[in-house]
């Protein structure tokens, strides 16, 4: 799939992952120097091959109303933990779910919450599906940025 991806496909995530929100179609093309239609023809192929999954709002869940963002490294055997993703999230308080291939916690959950009860709550669930939580990291912030391998020249 990775070698279906070029330069124009690149620039395209990289704009949308700058601003996906505000970034139309028109102003991708100029970045890009195709056009506008080649640019929408470019993205509904990458959402249709899976390289773009969706649009989401970067939320400060602190400034929300939820000011505790805890890291849970969990250990599931390893033939059933991709098959519990989905279960878990669907706990409330959980806001995201990350395989991991190495070392012994495979597992890592984000959850967030008002206060500590909140979070044990989580954990309790956690548990209750038949999960190991090893360790809990409190987090104070989470930056994001785009990608760099996806700007293009014109965009630097």
């Amino acid at each position: 799939m990775a070698d279906d991806i070029d330069d124009v496909d690149r620039a395209i995530l990289h704009a949308l992952q700058e601003d996906a929100r505000n970034m139309s179609s028109g102003d991708i093309a100029e970045r890009t120097g195709t056009s506008d239609s080649t640019v929408r023809k470019r993205i509904q192929r990458l959402e249709s091959d899976g390289v773009i999954k969706g649009y989401s709002a970067a939320i400060d869940y602190q400034q929300s109303g939820y000011p505790l963002r805890m890291l849970l490294f969990c250990t599931a055997s390893i033939s059933e933990r991709g098959d519990m993703i989905p279960n878990i999230l669907d706990i409330d308080g959980v806001v995201s779910v990350q395989e991991l291939v190495t070392g012994e916690q495979n597992l890592l959950v984000t959850v967030v919450g008002e206060e500590d009860s909140d979070i044990t709550s989580v954990a309790q669930a956690l548990l209750d599906m038949g999960l190991t939580v090893a360790d809990e990291v409190l987090v104070r912030s989470h930056e994001t940025k785009p990608f760099g391998e996806f700007a293009s020249e014109s965009d630097e």
